[in-house]
């Protein structure tokens, strides 16, 4: 099915495919620095979802020179104060949680920046004058990630944080191109990567597992297959797995139906290398045999680029093989307005 255009077209109607396949043009988006830029101590983001995915990658590259939280929360951290660079980040500028922060961080003193396109934040930043830097309409939030992840690196350098990180970024946009050119819909499943992966995790519950490194992929891979391919899926890191889950591989239940994706990377510690080695062979005839996913890229940047967006690809193809529209997410969009 998978090599049949015409049947992929018509499963997937809002062309998540043709979106998934062009990431790369937001690597050089050009988002103007904020101004007025003073020292800070640590920062937080303030996201959800997929606005908070980019600053999840952000913790693992290019990595800040000052203690950086990532908060999903109505709240803020209690630290928070007049040092501390505060960012709301929301595709939609609506989202509840972040609205609720952003209005308790303006009362700390913090310095504000708002990372959307429109919605409440827009309206408050407006307002109040605070930076913001706007994203590209158009896209469902976990297809803007990198439009995100650019607008942060752009933050970072202004406020010396970071140095030359949005440019090292927008570096990545050919060769980003280049790896996802294999992944596409025209590829052949012989060939294509993505594919032969989605017909291992089609039908099954994923479990998703990486280092430290790449951990900000591996929960990306697990919120792919919720939203796209409406399965569920869990992740965790090692070396955390060696010292619980592993022990949960080994007895019930007797059938398992989970396909087990490791993810391993160079970048990681040499130790968490060996427990991916070990924990698998120790776990043979336990729990499935691991789908073994070696990041492609010479620097940590590109394992992550190419890692996320495969498992994109990876999970687009596993809805259109369960007759699945990848991109609708109608339940969330309920359950919102059940929230008012």
């Amino acid at each position: 099915m998978l090599d049949d255009l015409q049947r992929i077209h018509e499963r997937d109607a809002q062309d998540a495919l043709g979106i998934a396949a062009k990431p790369w043009l937001q690597l050089s988006l050009d988002f103007p620095a904020p101004g007025n830029v003073r020292p800070v101590d640590n920062v937080v983001v303030s996201g959800m979802g997929g606005s908070a995915q980019s600053a999840y990658v952000a913790q693992s590259w290019p990595g800040l020179v000052v203690p950086f939280i990532l908060s999903r929360d109505y709240d803020i951290p209690s630290f928070v104060g007049e040092k501390t660079l505060f960012i709301a980040s929301s595709y939609s500028g609506n989202t509840e949680e972040t609205v609720s922060a952003l209005e308790k961080a303006e009362n700390t003193g913090a310095a504000i920046v708002v990372v959307t396109t429109g919605g409440r934040l827009r309206e408050v930043a407006a307002a109040k004058g605070y930076p913001v830097l706007q994203l590209p309409e158009g896209y469902r939030p976990r297809f803007a990630m990198l439009a995100a992840l650019k607008a942060l690196t752009v933050i970072f350098d202004a406020y010396g944080l970071t140095q030359g990180a949005a440019a090292e970024l927008a570096a990545q946009d050919g060769w980003l191109q280049g790896e996802i050119a294999q992944w596409t819909a025209a590829v052949p499943t012989k060939d294509n990567w993505a594919k032969q992966i989605a017909l291992e995790c089609m039908g099954k519950s994923v479990v998703i597992y990486s280092g430290l490194k790449l951990a900000p992929a591996a929960y990306a891979w697990k919120t792919s297959f919720n939203e796209n391919a409406k399965q569920i899926a869990w992740w965790n890191t090692y070396s955390e797995f060696d010292h619980n889950e592993f022990m949960g591989w080994t007895e019930q239940p007797d059938q398992k139906p989970y396909a087990v994706i490791d993810i391993r990377s160079n970048f990681e510690h040499p130790q968490v290398q060996k427990r991916f080695e070990a924990s698998a062979r120790l776990l043979s005839g336990r729990r499935p045999e691991p789908i073994v996913i070696p990041p492609r890229g010479e620097t940590l940047l590109q394992q992550l680029l190419s890692t996320i967006v495969l498992g994109e690809f990876v999970t687009i193809y596993t809805a259109l093989l369960a007759n699945i529209n990848p991109t609708p997410i109608d339940l969330i969009e309920r359950l919102k307005n059940e929230l008012g």
